[in-house]
């Protein structure tokens, strides 16, 4: 992670960052809203030129994605929920509970 955030000091001491560092930065911030681990943006950070601001281009890039990914999780938490009412009449048995599959 150090590698993609770099600062300097300012003559007051304060930590000044250039706009890709700021860029890479609230890119962090939004993949933290979504979810998505720090390994995970790692993973898609590495694919950009650690030199450069990242462009309208990544970001459109890093978001489908993320898009991807998120609509998957989305999916995976709706085949549990949509199976809850049906645990009423189960009883959440151990053979016939949807749930338990």
């Amino acid at each position: 992670m150090n590698n993609w955030i770099g600062a300097h000091r300012s003559a007051g001491n304060q930590r000044r960052y250039p706009k890709d560092v700021s860029r890479r930065i609230a890119i962090i911030k939004i993949a933290q809203q979504t979810g998505m681990s720090m390994t995970e943006v790692g993973e898609c950070f590495a694919a950009l030129p650690a030199s450069r601001t990242p462009t309208a281009a990544d970001w459109r890039a890093l978001s489908q994605h993320w898009q991807s990914e998120l609509n998957d999780r989305i999916e995976s938490l709706l085949v549990p929920r949509n199976k809850l009412d049906s645990c009423i009449d189960c009883g959440l048995s151990l053979n016939d509970c949807p749930l338990r599959a």
